[in-house]
């Protein structure tokens, strides 16, 4: 939970027990994440092998899977929630004085357990609901896996009140309760008033709302949910447990569940020395050149991009193997934070990317398709980047750095080839149909386990648990958005806004080239201001019916839309990747802004570029 430094907890003496009580509490939701991370990976790996090895899939293990991938969903969300890692975007609440930020840091508390409070009994009723419902292989309640949601809210609403009880004067924090009732009270006093708007209260509920909270720094995930509760308890005359089933469907789809393995897969390339090996191996053959580390950024992000799960995760196993060696070169630490965000930007389309598998789950495009048509965009976007780096390092002395001898490269290569070897038999599995999006992560993570223990002889059992924690952490923050995105989604598509979306964007002039620039710059805002699964969640459904009406091809228009959000996703002052680089480069945001300009320019060049051929997504499918 996100909490200020001049807030002073109250001094009770109950409060120490209630530490220790909560401690003990999210020990065990964590030992309960890395078991079931682990039976997943056991799990799905088993109906891989079954295939394979006996020629007869296990029936069962895909319900059991999608059963557990829920409670490991929701577990996840808890303990991101308690740490205070859910996305959010803390730009501007970060920014005020301090006495600012710790009322804002109170009022997002607040806001988030109003959620828990108004969704919980919905939640429980949903659950209950299922209980008749049985699966057809393992032929048990469906209850099994719903009442994972009620329980989830439940645990999230003792935690954040613990939480708040220990570091929030005891004052504020019932002051901010006061204030969210009072609120609930006129919004429902103001019901009749809001279901007479009809579709206008969309704009009270879907931009007004969402742009206040999210720029207030509550967790966005947390914003999506109450505009959707608020929007159906008030705006509709359809019951809240409406709301429990999307977020049910959302954090349960199977596609999805290559997101914790994936997480999973980079943590393990980083513990094993996968990341580093590749690394030496690219600074081998282009360290000596001028700007040569620059280009290795740009191939070691190409390489190990997507495979983390996460862009923070990626830009964390590469850049601090190579900053200090570019800073000791002369490199000037704003624009090595400029490149790591634009590197971060170029690669969004790379397999086994999880935007890539998010929009093929919410809009039924081929994952194998797009896993495809994503390298080559990618590429000529690091070509463009790559033209930047060129020009602003063609006059670097290099005269005090010798080539490599062909030896020395040859055996960086040798130590390499093992994890240079991996994302090519991911890519590969998932694109001939050995094994699906899902399944081949299972397949990455016994290699690297593999390889890790028989050839690079590095592995520090002692950070098995915490990456399994983490694992479920980082995963479960980006369902619990997904999920929250589907019931927003959802909301939209029944008010009959998709519908009027659908007819004023297949009604503008120009045809597929006007509507193509206007998605890309639609895109761009959506990435920096909401990220890019959520963004596609939300409206990925509604605009690619108009670019199939328009004769545009699903996987081409797929990879522009992916791309214009990555660049969003890294473009100041909202975008949060870049200060993820900020973070992790240890560099002021301030010095990279100027250097990040011509890194973006050359980007936007590239997605014109992709835009404007479409073989270069669709050539090789």
């Amino acid at each position: 939970m996100a909490t200020s430094e001049n807030v002073s907890p109250p001094v009770i003496g109950a409060w120490p027990v209630l530490a220790k009580a909560e401690a003990g509490v999210v020990r065990l939701i964590e030992l309960i994440a890395a078991a079931l991370v682990v039976v997943e990976v056991l799990v799905l790996s088993a109906g891989v092998f079954a295939r394979y090895a006996w020629g007869e899939p296990l029936i069962w293990s895909d319900e059991l899977a999608s059963m557990l991938f829920l409670w490991l969903s929701i577990v996840g969300a808890v303990l991101a929630f308690h740490r205070g890692q859910h996305m959010r975007m803390g730009v501007i609440a970060d920014a005020m004085p301090p006495v600012v930020r710790a009322r804002l840091e109170v009022a997002a508390l607040v806001f988030c357990l109003s959620v828990c409070v108004l969704l919980l009994p919905k939640a429980t009723v949903y659950a209950l609901h299922e209980v008749p419902v049985v699966t057809p292989a393992m032929e048990v309640s469906v209850a099994w896996r719903s009442f994972g949601l009620p329980i989830g809210l439940g645990l999230m609403l003792i935690l954040g009140v613990t939480n708040a009880l220990q570091r929030i004067r005891l004052s504020d924090f019932l002051i901010g309760v006061l204030v969210a009732a009072c609120l609930i009270g006129l919004a429902i006093a103001a019901k009749p008033l809001i279901m007479a708007m009809g579709n206008w209260n969309l704009v009270l509920f879907f931009v007004v709302f969402i742009a206040l909270g999210v720029l207030s720094g509550v967790p966005i995930a947390f914003v999506f949910a109450l505009a959707a509760i608020s929007y159906v308890a008030l705006g509709t005359s359809r019951p809240i447990s409406v709301i429990a089933g999307r977020l049910d469907e959302g954090m349960s789809h199977l596609l999805l569940l290559a997101v914790p393995l994936f997480v999973l897969l980079g943590m393990l390339m980083e513990v094993t020395g996968m990341a580093k090996a590749m690394l030496n191996f690219l600074a081998s053959l282009l360290g000596h050149v001028r700007g040569g580390l620059c280009y290795v950024l740009v191939a070691a992000m190409y390489l190990v991009s997507g495979i983390s799960g996460s862009k923070t995760a990626d830009m964390a196993a590469v850049a601090p193997a190579l900053f200090p060696e570019m800073k000791a070169r002369g490199s000037k630490p704003g624009d090595l934070v400029a490149l790591l965000a634009a590197t971060g930007a170029q690669t969004e389309t790379i397999p086994p990317s999880l935007v890539l598998i998010t929009i093929g789950s919410v809009t039924s495009v081929s994952i194998s398709a797009l896993f495809i048509g994503g390298l080559l965009p990618a590429f000529v976007c690091g070509l463009m980047l790559c033209v930047v780096v060129w020009w602003r390092y063609r006059n670097e002395d290099m005269s005090g750095f010798r080539k490599p001898p062909a030896r020395e490269i040859f055996r960086t290569f040798l130590i390499a080839l093992p994890a240079l070897a991996l994302p090519f038999i991911i890519r590969t599995a998932v694109v001939e149909g050995v094994a699906t999006a899902t399944e081949v992560s299972t397949i990455g993570i016994a290699y690297s386990l593999l390889a890790g223990l028989l050839i690079y002889r590095r592995f520090d059992w002692k950070r098995v648990g915490p990456m399994l924690v983490e694992t479920a952490v980082l995963s479960g923050a980006i369902l619990f958005i997904i999920a929250a995105a589907t019931a927003v989604a959802w909301c939209l598509t029944q008010s009959g806004f998709s519908r009027g979306l659908v007819q004023t964007m297949a009604g503008l002039p120009g045809g597929a080239p006007i509507f193509m620039i206007v998605s890309i710059v639609a895109f761009i805002v959506l990435g920096s201001v909401l990220e890019g699964i959520p963004a596609v969640v939300l409206f990925a459904p509604l605009v690619f019916p108009i670019a199939k009406g328009l004769g545009i091809h699903d996987v081409h228009y797929s990879i522009v839309v992916i791309l214009a959000m990555g660049v969003g996703l890294f473009l100041p002052p909202f975008g949060v990747g870049y200060y993820a680089a900020c973070a992790i480069g240890r560099v002021n945001p301030v010095e990279g802004i100027k250097p990040l300009w011509g890194y973006m320019i050359a980007l936007l060049l590239g997605l014109a570029i992709v835009a404007a051929v479409p073989w270069i997504s669709i050539g090789f499918l």
